[in-house]
């Protein structure tokens, strides 16, 4: 076996780099173990970081709806609480990867717990500003110091046990950021029941104490693990490197996948897709000339590590279909929104139970094995809640596809990728090997919910179809004064002698048209969504749950109703008006006739008794034609409330109608869960594993 010629060093397992013996304070993956007295504390200070930074992908997500309310933005915008996180932690994990390799895991580790405790400080703080922007500033400090945690505290965890254990100890890491991921959305949940759905800037404060802990223990405990190599930090890849996650990912989350041809050429998407493309030629060409590249180009070249980060990928695309759980879970189960988080915690049981098993297995049957039993049972999980939960929505059935679903991401989550990033990584890179390893991660995570949410936005427009078709038929109000002047007009028509001074007077007509106070149409939900709407009506339909969407549309049907029949309003009692004037000249024409037979000859008694019974019918249609004016407002109120009862008495038609067509949405991200787990399992026959692990053959030459 012959070593490189540029780094002299033997290809390691499956083509990639070998693990060498670090210099200086970076362990060797073959070198013997010397444990530290105190590495218990170091454990949980490290397990404790994990769970603190993975516990808030998923805190925010019951809140979310809640939060972009509070301050004030649609969804649209409301869903960069969680975007920019996800852009600025994927942005920052090979930075510091890099950096703990020169600095120390100790230093970047606790300068990314203490920004992630700041910025954590920050987003709590938006709540009493009311300041969206706030909130993003917070969320970007809080993804800076995450970006930090997890590459750092696993390299920690997979050079600090002898190499039997390994396994087991990339177990117990997996298993803590598995269940900390999953249950971030259940300790949302518990948060937001206990200080209330208004004070969710509790779901931030917590991690404060947290972070504030880690940190002073930290400066006393933790061991500064570096790299001795003193090496030219890549100041020209670090900016290079940044631009390019940041324009792949922003330009990825904006593409609509169910309007492709179109959104490519949208303005927020191919100049970012193309300053990618632009900026990959020039990243190549300064990490081929760095002296220590902020990413090393050789993950990409070599089959077992390009394997692994292709694996990442799929799995950081099934582990995005846990987020939208609690939705799934208040959907299926008609619950309001903020109570499907508690459901979360199935899956965080299960994963729990997997993770640090798939550690234990590992050491004994090796990575790739464990990895397609994790595919194989997340693909039994989505298999069966596609076809028999969605359909068949009860509690059981929901419990028991999350708990398949969980158990078999607790397999693949974390351990068995960073157990084979570990194997075929240098020693001296493993921080930034693991950050990597995180940062492809992240481009799934980044990439899926562009898709998910497309799914759920397409069911939302499906379901604002039919719930239109099944509201109520508008009925005209009911105008008793209207009717009566109709009786009037018909008795003064019978007598010919009345009939002929009606040719002068226009009765205007008082039927009001149904389609007059349609609520659909331009300004309704008959249009696009949301169009001509108030912005606060429009985030109620968008964050409109099972349990809440009859009222929404209560409201809807109200708000339009109230700015549809003032128009109405004022046309009838218009007519009206220009009636009873025309019938007040009628009646001043009547009096002068009067006064000129009354002053002229007496033998036209008939003609004045005619002109007499005629401006008596004239006056009770003049007095009626009053009353109706009066009678109009209130005519409508009742109108519509009779309204608002006709929606209420299809309330089960119309939340049935709003579950089906949003678990057509569910159903359709699964399925992709389901696909990115059959695509997992075949990418992963690539892998070349021996028979012995690189881990197991170090062990045993450090133990002969």
């Amino acid at each position: 076996m012959t070593a490189n010629s540029k780094t002299g060093r033997k290809p390691g397992p499956g083509g990639g780099p070998a693990i060498q013996a670090g210099s200086g304070g970076m362990p060797s993956l073959d070198a013997p173990i010397r444990v530290p007295q105190n590495l218990p504390l170091i454990l949980v200070l490290y397990l404790l970081g994990i769970f603190m930074g993975a516990i808030d992908t998923g805190i925010v997500t019951p809140a979310r709806t809640l939060i972009q309310s509070a301050l004030g933005v649609d969804g649209k915008t409301g869903i960069w609480i969680i975007t920019i996180y996800t852009l600025a932690y994927a942005a920052i994990i090979p930075i510091s990867g890099k950096l703990a390799d020169r600095f120390g895991r100790k230093v970047i580790y606790i300068a990314s717990i203490a920004l992630f405790g700041a910025g954590s400080a920050i987003c709590a703080l938006s709540a009493s500003t009311g300041s969206f922007a706030v909130m993003l500033a917070g969320r970007v400090v809080q993804a800076i110091g995450g970006g930090g945690i997890m590459p750092i505290a696993t390299a920690e965890f997979g050079t600090t046990f002898p190499a039997s254990k390994r396994g087991m100890a990339l177990g117990l890491v997996g298993g803590v950021y598995g269940i900390a991921n999953i249950l971030g959305s259940t300790m949302g949940s518990a948060i937001l029941d206990i200080f209330g759905k208004s004070r969710w800037d509790f779901l931030f404060m917590v991690n404060v104490p947290i972070a504030a802990l880690i940190v002073v223990a930290g400066l006393f405990i933790l061991p500064n693990t570096k790299g001795a190599a003193v090496r030219k930090i890549d100041w020209a890849g670090i900016p290079v490197l940044s631009a390019m996650v940041l324009a792949l990912l922003y330009g990825l989350r904006n593409i609509d996948f169910f309007n492709f041809a179109t959104s490519i050429r949208s303005v927020e998407v191919y100049p970012f897709l193309a300053a990618f493309a632009l900026l990959l030629p020039v990243l190549l060409y300064v990490e081929r000339r760095a002296e220590d590249p902020i990413l090393a180009l050789e993950y990409f070249t070599g089959r077992q590590t390009l394997v692994t980060l292709i694996l990442s990928f799929i799995v950081g695309v099934m582990m995005m279909g846990m987020v939208f759980v609690p939705q799934f879970a208040e959907n299926a189960l008609g619950i309001a929104s903020g109570s499907g988080g508690y459901f979360v915690a199935v899956l965080g049981i299960f994963a729990g139970l997997s993770g640090p098993a798939s550690g234990s297995l590992i050491d004994r049957f090796g990575p790739k094995k464990i990895l397609y039993a994790g595919f194989t049972i997340t693909l039994a999980g989505a298999l069966f809640l596609i076809l028999y939960t969605v359909p068949h929505p009860d509690t059981a059935a929901v419990i028991a596809s999350l708990a398949i679903m969980g158990l078999g991401l607790g397999f693949t989550m974390g351990t068995p990728l960073n157990y084979m990033m570990l194997q075929n990584s240098r020693a001296e890179n493993l921080n930034s090997a693991l950050a990597t390893l995180s940062l492809v991660r992240s481009i799934g995570t980044a990439i899926a919910p562009a898709i998910m949410i497309g799914f759920l936005a397409h069911a939302g427009v499906t379901a604002q179809d039919k719930l239109m078709s099944l509201m109520p038929p508008i009925e005209a109000p009911r105008l008793e004064q209207a009717e009566k002047l109709s009786r009037l007009v018909d008795r003064m028509k019978a007598d010919p002698r009345q009939a002929a001074m009606l040719t002068s007077v226009q009765i205007p007509s008082f039927d009001v048209p149904a389609a007059a106070i349609n609520i659909g149409g331009a300004s309704g939900m008959g249009a696009a969504p949301g169009a001509g709407l108030p912005a606060d009506l429009v985030a109620k339909l968008q964050g409109a749950d099972v349990t809440s969407i009859v009222d929404v549309m209560k409201e809807l049907a109200r708000r339009m109703y109230d700015e549809k029949t003032p128009a109405v309003m004022e046309k009838i009692q218009g007519g009206i008006r220009a009636g009873l004037a025309k019938m007040e000249e009628s009646v001043a024409s009547m009096d002068a006739s009067l006064a000129r037979i009354r002053a002229g000859s007496a033998g036209m008694p008939g003609a004045a008794a005619g002109i007499e019974a005629g401006k008596t019918g004239l006056g009770e249609v003049v007095a009626t034609m009053k009353a109706l004016d009066d009678e109009i407002p209130s005519a409508f109120r009742k109108s519509r409330d009779s309204y608002m009862v006709s929606i209420e008495e299809r309330r089960p038609e119309i939340e049935s109608a709003f579950q089906s067509a949003l678990n057509v949405g569910f159903s359709q991200m699964y399925i992709t869960v389901a696909l990115a787990s059959l695509v997992g399992a075949l990418v992963l026959s690539f892998y070349r594993q021996r028979g012995k692990t690189a881990f197991a053959t170090a062990q045993s030459v450090n133990e002969g």
